[in-house]
């Protein structure tokens, strides 16, 4: 046994001084989901045009400015980042986690965004937004997903659909929020240029006195987080050891 030890003493040595431990420590990383979150705007719209889907003639502005509580006052891009980092926390013990911006002083369009989440290999892009209204009656959680008849995410559809539908009911059982459905859209940027797996969720409605307050709630955040990190594990097959 001690000429064993003896010789693996000796391996780990020569590893630390060629530093490939380094490669062996982030091997496990390697089998891990990676996830890109995407905290929806940013503290400056842009209005700059943009094309909707690589080679589409339709344009549109490459960020919008988003949405606003009607009781907190926050903007929708400083809630975003709030549920943002606090998913990040949680997820990255079990995922890859790839950031799109930790910072609301940012210009990134949503085409962009889609890119970088496309050459950072992702298995799941996911896409975090707060709703708004005329009616401010109207609240409830909205999931999003690239529509299944666009040519443009034809082939992400299929998994995005039963993604978002297993994470849908995780974040629903967590929060008890309204549920405002699965809903397919052909029209945003974010999907279109789109090369993995994509699902957005408008977290609630921000125009809402009451869900806009509810959404500022620390413990509410919590929540939204830990039934997205429950429907993650759920799809992605990962047993959380207590």
């Amino acid at each position: 046994m001690r000429v064993k030890m003896s010789v693996i003493t000796l391996v780990i040595m020569s590893l630390l001084m060629s530093g490939s431990v380094i490669n062996i420590a982030n091997a496990d990383t390697k089998d891990k989901p990676v996830i890109c979150i995407d905290a929806g705007h940013q503290s400056k719209g842009n209005n700059t045009k943009e094309p909707v889907a690589p080679g589409s003639k339709t344009l549109k502005p490459k960020v919008s400015s988003g949405t606003q509580g009607v009781a907190t006052g926050k903007p929708e891009f400083k809630l975003t980042l709030e549920v943002a980092s606090k998913l990040e926390q949680v997820l990255q013990k079990d995922y890859k986690v790839i950031m799109i911006r930790r910072s609301n002083n940012v210009n990134i369009s949503n085409s962009e965004r889609a890119t970088r989440c496309n050459k950072a290999g992702a298995d799941l892009t996911l896409r975090l937004h707060a709703d708004g209204s005329d009616n401010r009656s109207v609240q409830g959680m909205s999931f999003l997903y690239p529509s299944l008849s666009s040519s443009s995410t034809k082939n992400i559809a299929p998994q995005s659909l039963e993604i978002v539908k297993v994470l849908s009911q995780a974040v629903l059982k967590e929060t008890k929020a309204t549920s405002r459905g699965l809903v397919p859209r052909s029209d945003l940027t974010g999907f279109n240029w789109s090369k993995v797996p994509v699902v957005l969720i408008e977290m609630g409605f921000m125009t809402n006195r009451k869900e806009d307050v509810k959404l500022s709630e620390p413990t509410y955040q919590d929540l939204i987080v830990q039934g997205i990190k429950k429907g993650l594990d759920s799809y992605f097959k990962i047993t959380v050891k207590k």
